[in-house]
């Protein structure tokens, strides 16, 4: 008897759910995307209601066979891919791809927001049909950024450099961040004053204030004189405690994760790139292996709803009571209130299971698994937990006319903190419970301090999630790929953990606003993703839509002047041109970055490298002659920087093309035939390979040392970095270390 097939993304996935299934069903991967459009052509009719044109994907050949053949032979077909736009598209192609092999058979698609026997009971109880809506609108998506790159992408390769792109909604991503430097630059800091003191009577323990009001109002001290003259007045004057008060205050447990709030905390408290953290979420979605068996350990991870089950919070009461006592259970079963926007689809981010602690499942995720699970699991707890309570002092000073002000939080009852203890509560000033209202206080000398007012902040990779978030720019789904995908075409770096955009990323940036505002801008994207929305609900047709914003589009490119633009885009120098000593050079940009080039191109040829000083000031970067003859012509060698990193080559350059990548004075630690040399990746990080390759295929990331490890006798170590140790030699064998 045939068995009934059902299709799911990833063979984790497939794994986790064969195994409630008991093999009664076959249940096959598609790996993801089996169909696209095409990769080179825009493989959209734009005449025609802008039909797409999908292919298949042709390192999916096997798969897609493989999955024709398992259709041919089941029952039934189930469509079981995950339960968002994405995940309909999938389950639409897929039927695409198998309608021929599966007339006359029943298919079905069937959802989940968890991997879990009882869900995916459920489903298969109550199959449904593939959400076409939905579908359109993923369409609608995928066509509107494919138009966007086909259509200006090119005229950014015609006006800055080659290989170039912009994206519909990363675009808006990076004019948020360049804007925030801008505001940075110029931004103009501003004097302002304080005066502190503390304060004390008898025994009891001292505490700070601070100059709050003078002569009835609240006091702006712009400058030392200002501040000199309050002192003088306050000076020798009486202190009288005027007001002290005591409040109670309960602090909530905050919502269960959305995807939003789940990649903002994992940046924030485990450094992981929104990237990184989707990528492990997904892992313990789909399933770990506990003991031999695949279990799905958290909910759907893309999400924008807080709603989680009656079931699950009452699980989750009872782990709270049994774990922390009945003092910590909240008297009732606590819901949270959704955004307006929210689509709620699935259920917030949450343990399946809450009985399933982080402490018993240590022994099978990796460490960062383990550590984004317990976050996942702390949130999610505390949300049926006690509020926390704080006892609130904030005492008044009176000194002259001058009223000094200190405000201090004691944490009464930890409550929901005592499981999510990630909630930053400033404590203030500890004022003690003894002093009371008409107190004469003595005090020291009062201090005064000089401050001045601090730019804006660059955005944190949370904060920038924050800010797409609130502007309603893009979806929880898409923030991770949108961040990448501007770091990757290196329009922003990060450091110390914020986003500065780089000169091209300025470049890039400026011109699109310029020339293309009315598209790439806050306002229209979100508007533009609440029309997605409504393609997804029936309320709008998405060719409509499409039709729309081409035309948009078509009349903003009609308008550009590409000569103009490329000519306004150049930087010119007083450099002279030190080949053909006639022209002048001129800063262009490249696959590698910024370069001088001669003006005369094509005329002349010449190009030099370059850096810039703390003034932003041109310094040509003289290549440094090696004392070594080319072997081909007998000119010199010069060390040069490309694409790829630094390497060696004639200066005969052109006539003569001798180059070999620069390398390291130690063998290949594999072969040990070819030298170690020092290469670049398409990031622009350093890695380290055989010069033989791809005869000898030996990698690394880290620097080969040419050292016995005295630990484990292996022929070399390697240099490694870390913020907490510094620069260090490790084994890459056994891992020992050499400070």
């Amino acid at each position: 008897m045939a068995k009934n097939l059902i299709i799911v993304e990833s063979p984790a996935k497939a794994r986790t759910i064969s195994k409630f299934l008991k093999n009664k069903f076959v249940v096959k991967a598609s790996m993801g995307h089996i169909r696209d459009l095409p990769t080179r052509t825009l493989g959209v009719d734009v005449e025609n209601n802008f039909e797409p044109e999908y292919v298949e994907d042709s390192k999916k050949k096997k798969v897609i066979s493989e999955l024709r053949e398992a259709a041919k032979s089941a029952d039934k077909i189930f469509l079981a891919s995950d339960h968002d736009r994405e995940g309909e598209a999938i389950a639409w192609h897929l039927s695409k791809i198998l309608e021929k092999d599966i007339k006359n058979k029943e298919l079905y698609r069937i959802v989940f927001n968890e991997i879990t026997q009882k869900a995916i009971d459920e489903s298969l109880k109550n199959p449904g049909k593939i959400d076409m809506a939905k579908v359109d609108a993923q369409q609608a998506r995928r066509i509107l950024d494919r138009i966007v790159g086909y259509s200006i992408s090119p005229l950014l390769w015609k006006v800055i450099a080659k290989d170039l792109s912009a994206g519909r909604v990363q675009s808006v991503a990076l004019r948020l961040i360049c804007e925030r430097e801008d505001e940075i630059t110029a931004f103009v800091p501003k004097e302002y004053w304080n005066i502190d003191s503390e304060f004390w009577r008898d025994d009891l323990p001292k505490f700070k204030a601070s100059l709050e009001r003078y002569q009835g109002k609240k006091k702006k001290l712009e400058s030392q004189e200002d501040t000199d003259a309050v002192l003088e007045a306050i000076s020798g004057k009486e202190a009288l405690l005027k007001e002290i008060k005591r409040t109670n205050r309960n602090v909530q447990p905050q919502a269960p994760f959305i995807t939003s709030t789940l990649q903002q905390e994992a940046s924030k408290l485990l450094s992981f790139q929104a990237q990184r953290t989707m990528s492990i979420a997904q892992q313990l979605y789909e399933g770990v292996e506990l003991g031999g068996e695949s279990t799905g350990l958290i909910t759907y991870m893309r999400t924008d709803s807080t709603r989680v089950t009656p079931e699950a919070n009452a699980a989750c009461k009872s782990l709270v009571k049994e774990r922390f006592g009945e003092e910590y259970v909240y008297s009732s079963m606590r819901f949270y209130k959704n955004k307006q926007s929210a689509q709620d689809a699935h259920e917030a981010i949450r343990p399946t299971d809450p009985f399933r602690t982080p402490e018993s499942l240590e022994p099978y995720l990796t460490k960062e698994q383990l550590r984004l699970y317990t976050l996942i699991w702390q949130r999610f707890v505390a949300t049926q937990m006690t509020a926390a309570k704080l006892l609130v002092t904030k005492a008044s000073i009176e000194v002259g006319e001058a009223e000094f002000s200190a405000t201090g939080n004691q944490i009464s009852f930890d409550g929901f903190m005592k499981c999510y203890p990630h909630v930053h509560i400033p404590l203030g000033e500890t004022i003690h419970q003894d002093y009371a209202k008409a107190d004469t206080l003595e005090y020291m000398k009062p201090k005064k301090t000089q401050h001045f007012t601090k730019p804006p902040s660059r955005f944190t990779e949370a904060a920038l999630i924050k800010e797409l978030e609130a502007k309603g720019i893009g979806r929880p789904s898409t923030y991770a790929s949108i961040i990448s995908t501007i770091r990757n075409r290196k329009y922003v770096v990060i450091e110390k953990r914020s986003f500065i955009p780089t000169p091209l990323g300025m470049d890039v940036n400026r011109f699109l606003v310029d020339k293309f505002d009315s598209l790439f801008n806050v306002k229209f994207t979100a508007e533009m993703e609440d029309k997605l929305d409504e393609v997804e609900y029936g309320k709008q047709l998405w060719h409509n839509l499409l039709k729309q914003y081409y035309d948009d589009m078509n009349l903003l490119i009609g308008k550009v002047d590409v000569k103009k633009e490329k000519e306004a885009m150049t930087e010119e120098t007083d450099i002279i041109c030190d080949k053909c000593n006639e022209a002048k050079m001129v800063v262009r940009r490249g696959r590698s970055g910024e370069f001088l080039a001669c003006s005369a191109y094509p005329k002349c040829r010449n190009s030099k490298n370059f850096k810039r000083d703390l003034n932003g000031n041109i310094v040509v970067i003289v290549p440094e002659v090696l004392d070594e003859k080319c072997p081909q012509c007998g000119k010199d060698l010069i060390e040069k920087n490309g694409r790829f990193g630094t390497f060696i080559a004639c200066t005969g350059y052109p006539k003569c093309k001798y180059a070999r990548p620069k390398t390291i004075d130690m063998k290949c630690p594999e072969c040990k035939e070819g030298d170690v040399a020092v290469r670049k990746n398409k990031r622009g990080n350093t890695f380290y390979s055989c010069t033989r390759y791809p005869d000898c295929k030996w990698i690394s990331s880290y620097k080969p040392v040419n050292q016995k490890c005295p630990n484990c006798g292996n022929h070399y170590m390697q240099e490694r970095f870390t913020k907490t140790r510094g620069h260090y030699i490790e084994c890459p064998k056994c891992k020992h270390i050499l400070e």
